[in-house]
């Protein structure tokens, strides 16, 4: 193995969580997140002695996202998320598949992009320059999908809230 395999084993361990965490924000299913990410590793690696180890995260989420987007295109539709996610951790595994499918359930209705910017800006935390630049788009439209999915999450919680009020 050469020192530059080294390098990309060591990287692939340490992004691996965050990566398909960010894959299934983007696909909501977690086999098709580990497909995503395990095409991003096999670009990521063929690109290696181009991309700087200090910016191979930044890298490999952007490979993630245009997978996934090149992932939807070759569909020629909508991404479906399905209504529940199929693996939990944690000690009390009902509440995890409960708080996976609440997630699912209210990303579903969002855009394919107000989902890629809300993974990359709220679930990674990726400052709207970051995000946009992952992907590939302006700061200005990241702001504005982030503004349209949080209004659009705020109309779900009060339209939810309302209902518990019913019961």
């Amino acid at each position: 193995m050469s020192h530059n395999d080294d390098e990309f084993i060591r990287f692939v361990t340490a992004s691996g969580p965050g990566l398909i965490r960010l894959a299934w924000f983007l696909t909501g299913d977690a086999d098709v997140a580990a497909d995503v990410v395990q095409d991003a590793y096999t670009k990521t690696y063929v690109a290696w002695d181009r991309v700087r180890t200090q910016d191979a995260m930044a890298y490999a989420r952007t490979v993630v996202a245009h997978a996934n987007i090149d992932r939807i295109r070759r569909r020629h539709g909508e991404t479906h998320l399905p209504m529940g996610f199929d693996r939990a951790d944690g000690a009390d595994i009902a509440e995890a598949v409960a708080q996976r499918d609440r997630i699912t359930r209210m990303l579903a209705p969002l855009s394919r992009r107000q989902r890629e910017v809300v993974a990359l800006r709220y679930v990674l935390d990726l400052s709207e320059q970051t995000t946009a630049q992952t992907l590939g788009i302006s700061v200005g439209a990241v702001k504005q999908a982030a503004q349209r999915a949080l209004a659009a999450l705020r109309a779900q919680a009060i339209q939810a809230a309302d209902k518990e009020c019913v019961r």
